[in-house]
């Protein structure tokens, strides 16, 4: 009776205060509030980056898109955007009329984020719906553009990506208006998830110091020396020359005018976007043949980008509360007004303007430097919706560094004088801005593809004049590689090198082709010990294909890969795990022709982990990163998981495919048998490790019982074992029923890696 008299008490106490009876009556935060592991530990190796965008975030994983988008009423598609481009909406009128501007800029923006050196960015998985990009100064007002095309992203739903409607609706816009586009592929598959991963540069601003979007556009730790100076240095892997923009500020480096330094700032933006002079101002020039610049609000004034904006904005941001906050009042980067006569029709007014007037500097509603006809009587643009308004040419800083730097200035004098050069040259330059992450042009879906062995940015592979080898022809050429006396770990380590230079990012590099065999692959210093390989595996080719009398031929491309699958097979059965490697034959080889050196250099690892290379600069070029920063980078660019990256290391280990055949890493003394040893001495306590350099590079395995020195590892063996996530997985392979596991494991991953890039058998 006692005791429920007091539960009685106690209840009633707590009804009266409100007060949880355990104390704690205040929630301080939920799941994902910070302080999180990247507060604590800065510097940790981020693995989960791997598992970024997996499969359970996409509610579309079961879909076959490219029989869904070939099933497209593709004529009818086309025709909905362009009915929809000439209709305004009261919510976020047209300029003119007219979306296409509009639309050319959103497409625009979302490809332009690609650049070469590690083949991220791109519009290839619509990031621009995601932070950090959807939410940049740069992308002002993209969130309305793809509002408006909602209806029929809407309307065509799963069979129709928002990579594929963002892209076309930019190639419809330029057809409307005049322009002969020179094609359009689809086959982009979205992400699902913002990116968290991706590298945009050194610079970060402070969300508690907000005062307007464009306090992001910084650019003060990303370039070495000033614009002008001889080292001025732009860091890798960047493009873009501002944090926050997707090319070049266009009021000039540091928002001062000046021309000349835009130029510099245009050219290393472009080449590193993969743009020669020509395609740069052909885009350009193009580009701005059409719509206008918006800054009739001060920056301070607009409200916060979407991922900043109130929960009632729906996702929309940059609210604008001066006038209407749209039409004649919009904001996106400052500068007000149009670059030519007629916004809304292909022509060539735009370099005709800018030869034709002296251009003086001037300034927008909303401050920002921009210039104007110094003639009074030059040509008017009218206002794009006061009707009868007629305002000022304008161009920027950005626009006269084109007939400031001579190389440009050249280019611009021949579209000036021939206008179906420049309209063949920006209809192909658009082309291979909108497509050049998207790989292969196995990938393209849509009948106004192109696939032209003269675009070398698609890296071409002829196609193939011969019938592909079956089982039978398979087992011949097995016996024809073991009889070459070629080691296991040189034929493991030649296939794996021809299929590393895969990248997820833009899907280029992998073993289709038999690049590794031309220029410039074949003289890298991480593929040397590939040279007698090919050159012996070339002969096979030559014998088998000069004795077969019907139409099948093997490819050196196909017996590359075959050599590494015959070693692991060998390797498996000696270490009692008989296993077949999987070999799905049909690559064809290309030309040293049908190669750009230039652009294939970028494939050129500067770490590359799994082989145990690091280039020797590496500690120099890339001071605040350690190699395995770059391996983890390396997994990713492969699409590699953490159990797929871990199984993967230990395999190549097993078989002694180091790039110079040293002894790091390969703890064991059965090099070339498929053990686990790499995990049982990665995971023992037996052994202390120790530095050998004051680098930090490089470390040697001491028995702790006798101090005997018994092996010699890197940062990238290191690794597997000192991350907390990498070895949790190398204790499974080590343990005492994990070695049939570790041998399962590698055999996919290494299928994996070696299928990455068939395109031709495999949907993605």
């Amino acid at each position: 009776m006692l005791k429920l008299q007091n539960d009685k008490t106690n209840t009633a106490t707590h009804e009266m205060t409100g007060k949880c009876p355990f104390g704690g009556d205040r929630i301080g935060g939920s799941l994902g509030s910070p302080p999180t592991l990247s507060d604590w530990y800065p510097n940790r190796l981020k693995v989960e980056i791997l598992h970024q965008n997996g499969p359970q975030a996409n509610p579309l994983r079961d879909l076959d898109y490219s029989e869904a988008f070939n099933a497209i009423d593709y004529d009818a598609l086309k025709r909905d955007i362009k009915q929809f481009l000439t209709t305004s909406v009261k919510w976020w009128p047209s300029d003119y009329g007219n979306y296409g501007p509009q639309m050319i800029r959103m497409a625009w923006h979302a490809a332009g984020t690609y650049r070469i050196a590690d083949g991220r960015g791109g519009a290839g998985e619509a990031l621009q719906r995601f932070a950090p990009v959807s939410s940049w100064w740069d992308n002002g007002n993209t969130d309305k553009s793809r509002r408006l095309i909602w209806p029929i992203k809407k309307k065509y739903g799963s069979a129709l990506s928002w990579g594929d409607l963002m892209v076309l609706t930019g190639t419809c816009a330029l057809e409307i208006m005049g322009f002969p586009t020179y094609g359009f592929a689809g086959g982009r598959r979205d992400a699902w998830e913002a990116d968290n991963a991706t590298y945009w540069g050194p610079e970060v601003w402070d969300p508690k110091e907000f005062k307007s979007s464009d306090s992001m556009v910084t650019r003060d730790k990303r370039w070495r020396g000033k614009n002008g100076d001889a080292d001025y240095d732009l860091e890798n892997p960047l493009a873009a020359t501002h944090q926050a923009l997707i090319y070049v500020n266009p009021e000039g480096p540091y928002a001062n005018g000046d021309p000349m330094g835009s130029a510099r700032d245009i050219r290393i933006a472009f080449t590193r976007m993969a743009m020669n002079d020509e395609e740069t101002v052909a885009l350009i020039a193009g580009g701005h043949a059409f719509g206008k610049s918006h800054g009739m609000v001060a920056a301070d004034k607009v409200g916060p980008p979407p991922e900043m904006a109130p929960i009632e904005a729906m996702g929309l941001g940059w609210q604008n509360p001066d006038g209407t906050g749209f039409a004649e009042y919009t904001m996106t980067n400052g500068i007000e007004g149009s670059w030519t006569p007629d916004p809304t029709q292909w022509d060539n007014s735009y370099l005709e303007n800018l030869f034709k007037f002296k251009w003086v500097q001037t300034k927008s509603p909303a401050g920002a430097l921009q210039w104007t006809p110094s003639d009074p009587n030059a040509p008017k643009t009218p206002d794009a919706h006061i009707p009868g308004k007629m305002n000022p040419l304008m161009m920027m800083t950005s626009d006269i560094a084109l007939i400031t730097d001579l190389d440009y200035r050249r280019i611009c004098e021949k579209f000036l004088s021939d206008f179906d050069a420049f309209t063949q040259a920006f209809s192909k330059a658009w082309y291979k801005l909108t497509h050049r992450d998207m790989g292969p042009r196995e990938r393209y879906l849509g009948p106004e593809k192109r696939i032209e062995n003269e675009l070398l940015w698609q890296d071409p592979i002829p196609p193939r004049q011969h019938d592909v080898i079956g089982e039978a022809d398979i087992n011949i050429l097995k016996g024809l590689i073991i009889a070459t006396g070629l080691s296991g770990s040189d034929l493991v380590f030649t296939a794996f090198s021809a299929a590393a230079t895969y990248r997820n990012s833009d899907k280029r590099g992998g073993a289709n082709g038999a690049r590794l065999a031309l220029a410039p692959q074949k003289d890298w210093a991480v593929n040397r010990r590939t040279v007698p390989v090919v050159a012996a595996l070339r002969g096979v080719v030559d014998d088998y294909n000069g004795r077969q009398r019907g139409d099948v031929r093997v490819s050196l491309a196909d017996l590359i890969v075959l050599g590494g699958c015959v070693a692991l097979e060998r390797a498996a059965s000696d270490a009692g795990v008989p296993v077949v490697v999987p070999f799905t034959p049909g690559r064809r080889d290309t030309t040293q022709e049908l190669t750009d050196i230039e652009m294939s250099e970028w494939l050129k690892p500067v770490v590359d982990g799994f082989r145990n290379y690091a280039d020797e600069r590496f500690s120099e070029i890339a001071p605040d990163l350690a190699p395995e920063d770059m391996f983890l980078d390396k997994a990713h660019l492969l699409s590699l998981t953490a159990p797929e990256w871990v199984a993967m290391v230990g395999g190549l280990r097993a078989m002694g495919a180091n790039y110079d055949g040293s002894a790091n890493g390969i703890f064991t003394d059965r090099v070339g048998v498929l053990k686990n040893d790499f995990f049982t001495v990665l995971t023992s306590m037996d052994y202390e490790w120790k530095k050998r350099d004051e680098r930090d590079l490089e470390f040697s395995l001491d028995d702790r019982a006798t101090g005997e020195l018994r092996f010699f590892a890197t940062r990238n063996d290191l690794i597997i074992g000192s991350n907390s996530q990498l070895r949790a997985i190398a204790e499974v392979y080590a343990s005492d029923d994990g070695h049939a596991h570790f041998v399962k494991d590698f055999v996919q991953a290494w299928d994996k890696v070696m299928m990455l890039d068939r395109f031709d058998v495999r949907n993605a």
